[in-house]
């Protein structure tokens, strides 16, 4: 089994929120405090003002006065992988974890009972939550081994989302799940939903996370460029990316999974001829971009990161750590190869689409869409109805993302946590840019919030939570401060946040 219990050795560098906090959804939050490695944070409260904020802040979102509950036991378990295997981490004996699925408006109400060897969370990612539920650091404690907690929320919007823990590297075990917020009003315009979660594996398989980041941490490639790491029977030799600006990673995997799967044994999803098929595509991954392709059909790219975009086709997706993606499909009849190429590093994970007789192709067959016209962040833009309520700047940051000279370093305006927070008042309109000045991408993930992506003419892009960013690429987003509290922000490759590319977004009373 991979050696779990090793993965929480660097968790004092990271810890800096005292351990108390009610579980009620009018606890205060613990206050922002940063600590050396090794040292531990007193306990604070939230001022008064921000904690009235925070609860006025779920008082207006809406409510149905419905609850929808569920119990998730994170815990060791032994997956198959479809022929293969492997003991890891889960919420199940399968991957993913069960679907949570509410209505907008909704109290989800689920019980997390920590059967784990260390302490863990569950972060619910992309929902625009309160802020002592969000399930990471410095906002939520930790739940003890053997312990347990209640998240209590409402779920404000509808979208593709998903839940994963925010505690070490556990990010790159089988603990994740799908979470799907439907809105009852909203016209269905599909037949079927697909929902896809992607995955690079080597728990249970190859090396263990902690032992792929010692050996990151021991020749300090990652930081320099060249990927770093390997978690063992892995590809060797792995090629660079244009679409990620080079560099494609740290990490080479044993295997790349759809739904728990690997290439060899695929999983099917069927439907009939002529149906249109809603996709939602997730990233689950810790290291891997991931460009996905239906082979045969066209992509009508509807959703990003759970809001609405204008209607694009494409023939393929590029999809980053903790981003998501909706399309629609309209599916031919046969057998069809859903294909999700990690990005750069030679390998593709796999899946099916049946909707009649056929054939599936055989396991190396790369449908010709991968190389057609492929979808990223700027060829997407909100309809007007979905633009965040946004009109200029009162307050602008910059995010510098660098890399140590020597050693494996990330940082975001220096290294956490030594650097600075970046703190705005309720109510601001704040612009912040990414300005990529290392030398691999980043996917950059704010918490509690949606943000704009700025087009380099100052009109709105997409709606996002989670953006790419590629070397010597900087990226504007604009931010509405309506959600206050204490929200991390930091690189979703799980290596680079555990390595020092991490901060918060602190709001200020």
């Amino acid at each position: 089994m991979a050696d779990h219990g090793g993965q929480r050795r660097e968790l004092t560098r990271r810890t800096f929120l005292a351990a108390s906090l009610a579980a009620g959804a009018g606890a205060a939050v613990a206050a922002c405090s940063r600590t050396a490695p090794g040292l531990t944070s007193q306990p604070t409260t939230v001022p008064a003002k921000l904690d009235e904020a925070i609860k006025a802040a779920e008082a207006a979102r809406p409510h149905t006065g419905k609850t929808v509950s569920a119990t998730l036991t994170p815990r060791p378990v032994t997956v198959d992988l479809g022929g293969k295997v492997v003991k890891t981490l889960g919420y199940a004996d399968n991957v993913p974890g069960p679907l949570i699925r509410a209505n907008v408006g909704d109290e989800l109400e689920v019980v997390v009972n920590n059967k784990l060897q260390t302490p863990t969370s569950t972060h619910w990612h992309g929902i625009a939550l309160q802020n002592n539920m969000d399930g990471a650091e410095p906002a939520t404690p930790n739940i003890p081994v053997g312990q347990s907690f209640t998240y209590k929320f409402s779920v404000p919007d509808a979208g593709t989302y998903w839940a994963h823990p925010h505690v070490g590297l556990d990010l790159d075990t089988g603990l994740y799940l799908p979470v799907i917020v439907d809105d009852p009003k909203a016209k269905a315009d599909y037949d079927a939903e697909w929902i896809i979660m992607l995955d690079d594996w080597t728990d249970g398989v190859g090396r263990s996370p902690q032992q792929i980041f010692d050996d990151l941490k021991k020749n300090g490639m990652g930081a320099m460029g060249g990927q770093g790491a390997t978690g063992g029977m892995g590809q060797s030799g792995a090629g660079g990316s244009n679409l990620l600006g080079g560099d494609p990673g740290d990490v080479t995997y044993p295997y790349y999974v759809i739904n728990g799967r690997i290439p060899e044994a695929p999983t099917t999803f069927r439907a009939k001829p002529g149906q249109r098929i809603r996709l939602r595509i997730i990233n689950a991954g810790a290291d891997t971009a991931f460009r996905i392709a239906l082979g045969g059909h066209k992509l009508k790219v509807t959703h990003t990161d759970g809001f609405p975009v204008v209607p694009t086709d494409v023939d393929a997706l590029l999809i980053g750590m903790g981003e998501r993606y909706d399309a629609i499909v309209t599916a031919g009849d046969g057998v069809f190869p859903l294909v999700a190429l990690a990005e750069g590093k030679g390998a593709a994970a796999r899946a099916l689409l049946a909707t009649g007789v056929g054939t599936a192709p055989p396991m190396g067959f790369q449908p010709p869409e991968l190389n057609g016209k492929v979808g990223t962040v700027e060829l997407f833009a909100a309809p007007e109805e979905s633009r965040l309520n946004w009109n200029s700047a009162d307050t602008e940051m910059v995010a510098d993302l660098t890399a140590a000279d020597t050693g494996y370093q990330w940082g975001i305006n220096g290294f956490y946590p030594d650097n600075k927070p970046f703190t705005v008042f309720q109510g601001q309109q704040a612009a912040l840019t990414f300005s990529n000045k290392s030398r691999m991408w980043h996917p950059m993930h704010l918490h509690g919030h949606t943000f704009a992506v700025i087009n380099p003419d100052g009109t709105q892009g997409a709606r996002k939570d989670t953006v790419i960013v590629i070397p010597n690429q900087s990226v504007k987003i604009a931010i509405l401060a309506d959600n206050p509290g204490y929200w991390p922000m930091h690189c979703h490759n799980a290596y680079h946040a555990e390595a020092g590319m991490f901060t918060t977004f602190d709001y200020l009373s």
